[in-house]
């Protein structure tokens, strides 16, 4: 079956969720807004330059979800989808989705962002299959701590190299979108890579190969 592959942010969506997360729990107040707001704009400044510690990262946005009761996390995650990522949900996005959908394409959404933030994202596109950034998880709580390989630069192909391996599905003919230089090592991988308003870095890229580049906004 051909795979049409996503990333999320800033593709599907018209904003980075990762970023916009911690910008929610500092204007909610479940953090100290003043520290966690200084380190939120850095990373995500480092992600930009294609210059990100993922680890260190990581460690910092799974970090307030430690040890809290799971019913809260998800109140706390639901008013974050009602005020923050349903307005930036891209009605191009859901006709790119269902035009592959209607071809008989297997979707597939891979991102850097953590699997709490983006499983509910992916499935209000219609997504349900999803490689993310995984968190660990004893008895059912969040320790703060990631887990796996993260699906972040050439960890996407490494993450979709096994899930492709355990579903028995190849690149032929496979399509993947993204918005971001650091994802060149996956686009590089595949028949059809697709450009989707993206950052000055891989539009030079995306020009010279003579990629497709396109607009969802």
């Amino acid at each position: 079956m051909t795979l049409a592959i996503f990333d999320l942010d800033n593709t599907l969506i018209a904003g980075d969720s990762d970023h916009l997360w911690g910008c929610f729990l500092c204007d909610r107040g479940l953090v100290d807004s003043t520290e966690f707001a200084a380190r939120n704009e850095q990373f995500y400044r480092d992600y930009q330059s294609g210059q990100l510690d993922i680890m260190a990262y990581l460690r910092f946005a799974l970090g307030p979800l430690a040890g809290r009761e799971p019913a809260e996390l998800e109140a706390w995650h639901a008013d974050f989808m009602r005020s923050v990522i349903e307005p930036i949900m891209l009605p191009a996005a859901s006709e790119l989705i269902e035009h592959h959908r209607r071809q008989g394409h297997r979707l597939l959404v891979i991102t850097a962002t953590n699997e709490f933030i983006t499983r509910p994202i992916a499935s209000a596109l219609g997504i349900h299959e999803l490689l993310a950034c995984e968190a660990e998880r004893v008895d059912g709580y969040y320790t703060g701590e990631p887990t796996g390989v993260p699906s972040y630069g050439a960890g996407k192909v490494t993450r979709l190299e096994a899930w492709r391996a355990e579903h028995g599905e190849s690149l032929d003919g496979a399509w993947f979108y993204s918005d971001s230089h650091n994802d060149l090592p996956l686009l590089k991988q595949v028949e059809n890579p697709v450009a989707v308003d993206p950052d000055e870095t891989l539009l030079a890229y995306a020009e010279s190969e003579g990629w497709e580049v396109i607009s969802l906004r």
